[in-house]
């Protein structure tokens, strides 16, 4: 039962989303077919009006670190990454991410690495799918590591909220997702305000990775950037990251911090 309500879940924060980009698509649709019907009906259009074609299959390669920063928290501080990058054209791309942290005091942290293959489906989603590889370390040189299936979308959902869903099936079958999301607030043409949310939670229990069933935590920030060029931008900001119900119980057993607020300072930047 929590498998499929974790499924249901998952699946209700993203049909609102594909139903916008299929509207958009359906619109795009009808004022094509408005135009063909012209043309058909003996209406030409001047030469100059026509748009050249346009080449959709020319490579590119892109890389964003939208986290990049170091965290002074309560205890040991930590640095902190989320990057993410890919090569293709405007259908077809392959992706790589990343995301983790790791102790400034102590050898011990955790990170994952995804390998995925993505597929354009709206004007603004692409469907990913693929690998993700998790590693859990700690300063007594023990290791933790697990290989997960992933599935999921990226893109702009309505009033251009970059959201970014992902469900993970690991090799044991454990089922978990995490959802991302950001917003971009203009406040200048260079200082721009980013509130972000991103949260987790699985279908079963893992002790080896500190993940109970349920909600296992939330992680908040306010991010303020000044963007130099915009592809360089340094930032400050303030997180709030707090962990929820055997998730909890299991941080806590370990003397982890369970409830934090973290001053951030870091730089974004992209390629």
């Amino acid at each position: 039962m929590k498998v499929i309500a974790l499924i249901t879940s998952f699946a209700s924060l993203i049909i609102p989303c594909l139903g916008f980009a299929e509207s958009q698509l359906k619109s795009d649709k009808q004022n094509f077919l408005q135009d063909s019907t012209l043309l058909f009906n003996g209406a030409t259009l001047p030469e100059d009006v026509l748009p050249e074609p346009v080449d959709d299959t020319v490579t590119y390669n892109f890389f964003l670190a939208e986290i990049f920063e170091y965290r002074m928290e309560e205890g040991a501080d930590v640095g902190q990454w989320d990057v993410f990058g890919w090569h293709g054209g405007d259908y077809n791309r392959l992706w790589i991410k990343s995301e983790g942290n790791a102790s400034t005091e102590n050898a011990s942290g955790e990170g994952d690495f995804q390998l995925l293959y993505g597929r354009l489906i709206s004007h603004f989603f692409d469907l990913q799918m693929g690998l993700r590889y998790e590693q859990l370390w700690s300063s007594d040189k023990s290791e933790q590591s697990q290989t997960s299936l992933a599935i999921g979308f990226q893109g702009f959902a309505p009033y251009y909220f970059d959201l970014e869903p992902t469900l993970f099936v690991s090799q044991d079958g454990n089922i978990s997702a995490r959802v991302t999301g950001t917003y971009d607030i203009l406040l200048t043409q260079h200082f721009i305000l980013q509130p972000r949310l991103e949260g987790v939670v699985a279908a079963q229990e893992n002790k080896d990775f500190g993940v109970g069933s349920g909600l296992n935590d939330i992680d908040a920030g306010l991010r303020l950037r000044y963007e130099f060029t915009r592809k360089f931008a340094p930032y400050v900001g303030v997180n709030y990251s707090r962990f929820f119900g055997r998730t909890l119980y299991l941080a806590r057993s370990e003397g982890e911090n369970t409830n934090n607020w973290a001053l951030v300072s870091g730089i974004r930047f992209w390629f």
